[in-house]
């Protein structure tokens, strides 16, 4: 118990301390707006891995991890434990903000037992699957009998997988050195556990090589609109960006944008649901030539409001309201509003995504009310529909 203490103690500090440093940390806009890719953390949880080696390699991969944006389009973070089995803490599809990541990564424990890499890497191969993206598998280890693991990083690497490792100074140089991605200079580091803080900026470095993404992106895509995003290789003062866009099978109706040299991403607005687009963007400067990047999008199908509201159970006090279709994927959530006409007290109620029906009670007999639907989306944009329903007279006890 005195010893679980004393580690929980170390791991508050370590976190403070980090947090602290997250306050200076400044990345250049390429990490915000010019990476895309999959970063596994293989994380040595065994034994043989001292609670304090454990802590501080979290730590290490927290800051590391820290400046990068997170989500589909950008960065996803998964982490897998290794052990005598393997346990994945969270998935690539979990953390989709830095806050959300650096909590998990607080929250998580050691394993202790074997250190059966060859069975994680099982898995890692399972999950590092997504094709037409960087991706990287992180191995935070302190080197001690990695096992048999050379088929399976190769196998990786077939994958596409570039392989990082960040490895204790009394690691198993010479295994570590068959299975890594190269260069070595950049991609594989043995250091004291207390000195891992020193090496942050190179492997950031590393990373960033990797999962830079030279090319016009279409993200956050809704129903009407888009952002397009690129890698900056402008400034405010060397000249501009020409933009032009049209829906693909109609070339002749392009819009046409010029953003000042310092741009890295715009947002299209007013565009049409369910319809793919073509966008161009050329550099244009005195200095050199530039390519003109290009890509193709689809925006989402239009926003509907639900389509039908009934009206059933109608009684001197109540009224069901009920409304279809439902859909959860795209709805936020529902809300409720009902006032008797023509100027009765608007009362509200709010529910999840997943219910289409609702009892309204407390009502006054024999008396018409408004009452309306509304759809809240997760892209921001609502839609109601409003009925008319009567309560049924009051019965008059004999």
């Amino acid at each position: 118990m005195t010893k679980n203490i004393i580690v929980r103690c170390v791991f508050v500090f370590l976190w403070a301390m980090l947090e602290r440093s997250n306050m200076q940390i400044a990345l250049p806009v390429t990490a915000s707006t010019c990476c895309e890719g999959d970063i596994l953390l293989l994380l040595d949880s065994s034994g043989s891995v001292s609670n304090y080696e454990f802590v501080r390699m979290l730590c290490f991969a927290a800051h590391l991890l820290r400046p990068f944006s997170l989500g589909c389009g950008f960065i996803r973070v998964g982490l897998l434990q290794v052990g005598t089995n393997p346990v994945l803490e969270f998935g690539l599809d979990v953390h989709n903000n830095q806050d959300s990541l650096q909590k998990a990564l607080q929250s998580v424990s050691q394993l202790q037992g074997d250190t059966n890499t060859k069975a994680a890497l099982e898995v890692a191969q399972q999950l590092l699957t997504e094709e037409n993206i960087p991706k990287i598998l992180l191995w935070l280890t302190d080197g001690v009998q990695p096992g048999d693991v050379d088929e399976s990083m190769s196998e990786l690497k077939q994958q596409g997988v570039s392989v990082l490792i960040v490895s204790m100074a009394h690691g198993n140089f010479d295994v570590l050195q068959r299975v890594v991605t190269p260069p070595l200079e950049s991609h594989l580091y043995s250091v004291d556990i207390d000195d891992i803080d020193l090496i942050t900026e190179d492997l950031r470095e590393a990373i960033l090589k990797i999962i830079h993404v030279g090319r016009l992106r279409a993200v956050h895509l809704t129903s009407h609109s888009a952002v397009l995003l690129w890698c900056p290789v402008l400034s405010a003062g060397s000249g501009c960006y020409e933009l032009w866009y049209n829906v693909m099978s109609m070339a002749d109706s392009e819009t046409r944008r010029t953003l000042p040299g310092n741009s890295s991403m715009i947002k299209l607005i007013n565009l049409q649901p369910d319809t793919t687009y073509t966008a161009f963007l050329h550099p244009k400067s005195n200095q050199r030539l530039f390519n003109t990047l290009s890509v193709n999008f689809t925006t989402l199908p239009d926003v509907l409001s639900p389509v039908v509201v009934s009206v059933s159970d109608s009684g001197p006090h109540q009224i069901r309201v009920s409304w279809c279709p439902l859909q959860p994927a795209q709805v936020q959530s529902y809300i409720v509003e009902y006032g008797a006409i023509p100027s009765g007290r608007v009362q509200t109620v709010m529910l999840p995504s997943q219910e289409n029906s609702r009892l309204l009670t407390g009502l006054d007999p024999g008396t018409e009310y408004l009452v309306t639907v509304s759809a809240l989306y997760v892209t921001g944009e609502q839609k109601a529909i409003s009925v008319r329903a009567c309560t049924q007279e009051a019965t008059l006890s004999v």
